[in-house]
């Protein structure tokens, strides 16, 4: 065996335990917060189907929110991983403080929607009692989004610091408490939805006074400002805005999929939304490694090391791989059988495979887009993913759109329409649009910023 060759396996070993070391803690926490609603979910459940509709009417308007907000994250990331990588650990703390200012101010802007809690919640056209359990849920929850911007931003730090654990560890001890808050809240002190809210609430300012003192340390430690620099902060909200706008073309193509389900009818709707639980469950697996690619890629060109930064892209792609390859054949082989999980309504249950299947052969083709969304992310090419969405978005309505023709029947033959559109048209025009940029090397720009 040549020498060369020795190398390369070695290299190989040592970017797969990195991979590893950031993607397995990553999935932890991942997996930790969806959690905290699942908390809610389980304990407001037994009060009544009024409160637990309206805590899932004002979770789905947090979520929203929160989930546009996820470039607070995806955005400090690299910009913390690249000065890293230059061997500038004072300039990579004064970036992360800057995701975190800017988290603040966004969060303190989105503490005036407390009075609109019940007009958006009545959006929705619920009933009145169960927008009033709604409304509650969210205007109490609103009170706690600025220390979840906190801990997005906070996370995004110590992501581009290589360190995936603290995070999780921190999701861990929160969604404890916010647990056993719950329980005493919610039926201790007899508060009702009230209570499950204040307990969250309570939960994610405790995770941000512990992301906010590791900051404070850090900087202390690296004698860096804690004072706001506006200059600063607006580079980050510039490039924020970018991923918002590629977060935004997601969330459209994931409305325009369940606006084309709803017209075949309650059980392809029904269907649909299974579809996605599972396709948001197995996306953590995934999404893990794209943080772990975030990171990695942040810190590689940052040292200005372009071949690095080829390797770690080679190997995260065969790894997004092999994963969509195993979770498609887990959901292959559940196809038939895992709808039984979710609903005892027998149309439902037998039109689930037509989305399943299809869902299940595309695995391969989500780890490949994961896994290059992160690469892209990591490399701060935030501006071509925003304008590359909505190409993604122009070759993907058109397709799901066949699944309205009057040619298609109602039913099974809908819902497959739908779904191999999705899981064939919209994530393969977001392979072809990441793959043919990661192909090039206008994305590898090299230094300490972008």
């Amino acid at each position: 065996m040549s020498e060369r060759t020795t190398s390369t396996r070695a290299e190989r070993r040592l970017l797969d335990r990195d991979i590893v070391a950031l993607a397995l803690p990553a999935l932890g926490a991942l997996v930790a917060e969806p959690a905290f609603l699942l908390v809610d979910t389980a304990l407001v459940g037994h009060l009544g189907a009024a409160q637990l509709a309206g805590v899932g009417l004002g979770a789905t308007v947090l979520q929203t929110a929160v989930g546009l907000l996820i470039f607070l994250a995806y955005g400090t990331t690299p910009a913390v991983a690249r000065r890293l990588g230059a061997g500038d650990r004072p300039g990579a703390i004064r970036a992360g403080i800057d995701g975190i200012w800017l988290a603040i101010v966004v969060g303190a802007v989105l503490l005036l929607a407390v009075p609109l809690a019940r007009p958006l919640v009545a959006l929705f056209g619920a009933a009145g009692d169960v927008t009033g359990h709604g409304a509650t849920y969210l205007g109490i929850s609103i009170l706690g989004l600025p220390a979840m911007l906190v801990v997005l931003a906070a996370t995004g730090l110590l992501r581009g610091l290589q360190d995936t654990r603290t995070p999780l560890v921190v999701a861990g001890a929160g969604f404890t408490a916010n647990a056993i808050l719950n329980v005493v809240l919610i039926y201790g002190l007899d508060l009702g939805v009230a209570g499950s809210a204040i307990g969250t609430v309570v939960a994610q300012w405790g995770m941000a006074a512990f992301f906010l003192a590791f900051a404070i340390r850090e900087a202390r430690r690296e004698r860096v400002s804690l004072r706001p620099s506006l200059a600063a902060v607006g580079r980050v909200a510039g490039v924020g805005v970018w991923l918002l706008l590629r977060t935004l073309s997601l969330r459209v193509a994931l409305i325009a999929t369940t606006a084309v389900a709803t017209q075949q009818g309650t059980e392809v709707l029904a269907a649909t939304q299974v579809a996605f639980a599972l396709f948001s469950t197995l996306a953590f697996a995934l999404d893990a490694l794209a943080i772990a690619g975030q990171a990695m890629l942040g810190k590689a060109l940052g040292a200005g090391d372009a071949a690095l930064a080829r390797r770690i892209t080679r190997r995260l792609v065969r790894w997004g791989l092999v994963s969509g390859c195993m979770l498609g054949a887990a959901m292959l082989a559940l196809a038939w059988v895992v709808g039984g999980a979710f609903t005892s309504d027998p149309a439902v249950i037998g039109l689930l495979p037509w989305a399943l299947v299809p869902l299940a052969l595309a695995q391969p083709l989500a780890g490949f887009v994961f896994v290059l969304d992160g690469v892209l992310i990591g490399a701060g090419d935030a501006r071509y993913l925003a304008w590359t969405g909505l190409v993604n978005l122009a070759l993907y309505l058109p397709l799901l759109l066949l699944a309205l023709l009057p040619a298609v029947p109602h039913g099974a033959a809908a819902l497959a329409v739908v779904w191999v559109a999705f899981g064939f048209g919209f994530l393969g025009a977001r392979a072809l649009t990441l793959g043919l940029r990661a192909r090039s090397d206008a994305w590898m720009m090299l230094g300490a910023t972008r």
